[in-house]
């Protein structure tokens, strides 16, 4: 649980039963430094797990992506179609995060690639020791490609490192074309931004030269791909990087 949102936050009250009675009492007084030290803490043992899981990852030459999003940007059905066009090129795994149901975890698996589902339940993102122990119960392969597929989140994920080679933002045009500057922290921590559902633009009001203005306005070296989840035919651009980086 985290205290970057509030999800996990230190309660400031507390109710208490005496006897017959229930009474509550504020602790307020912890104050914003004791939530400071707190999260700090919390980070840094993340960090820690991430850095293990990093030298594990580099070690067994597994990529590993940490796809990150609004909820219904389209991140399941985005790795649906990469595993179909590039399954005989790599091993491919899929670790899912959501707050509850196996649901898309169960898509994945419909692929043929081995997938296993995180359920937070109220935790709004995955935590790297979380992503260890997941790696080592679905066994994945040396010389793989490994996507997390974090809960739908633009704030508490960006703060946490899972151990990955890169953050990538999926975007959809469903959504506005002024999130990177709402939500600059992730924008700026991913290295990659797919801007998806493209073949739904003329039937929203979307700007997409307006969103690279801005996601480059909060991160000048963020790199950018467009296009749709449910059309094939267009991720050659998707693929042809995702291939390139496997076979380092």
């Amino acid at each position: 649980m985290c205290g970057i949102c509030g999800c996990g936050q230190i309660e400031q009250k507390h109710n208490h039963t005496h006897g017959s009675h229930t009474h509550s009492h504020d602790h307020s007084d912890l104050g914003e430094e004791r939530l400071i030290q707190v999260e700090q803490a919390l980070l840094s043992k993340n960090n820690s797990y991430a850095e293990q899981n990093r030298a594990y990852f580099q070690a067994h030459h597994i990529f590993t992506l940490n796809l990150v999003s609004s909820p219904g940007a389209g991140k399941t059905t985005l790795l649906v179609e990469t595993i179909k066009q590039l399954k005989n090129a790599f091993p491919i795994a899929v670790i899912e995060g959501d707050q509850q149901t196996e649901h898309d975890a169960d898509r994945i698996r419909a692929t043929g690639a081995p997938a296993l589902q995180i359920n937070t339940e109220k935790s709004c993102h995955l935590d790297a020791h979380a992503i260890g122990h997941a790696v080592m119960d679905l066994k994945v392969a040396d010389n793989s490609f490994l996507a997390i597929e974090n809960v739908g989140n633009l704030v508490c994920p960006s703060s946490f490192d899972l151990g990955e080679a890169h953050k990538v933002v999926v975007l959809s045009v469903t959504e506005g074309d002024d999130k990177p500057l709402k939500y600059p922290d992730m924008f700026h921590a991913a290295d990659l931004m797919l801007i998806n559902k493209i073949d739904l633009l003329p039937y929203v009001d979307f700007d997409i030269e307006r969103c690279i203005q801005y996601a480059k306005q909060v991160n000048p070296d963020i790199q950018i791909i467009q296009l749709s989840s449910t059309q094939a035919n267009n991720f050659s651009a998707w693929t042809t990087w995702l291939s390139e980086k496997v076979t380092y």
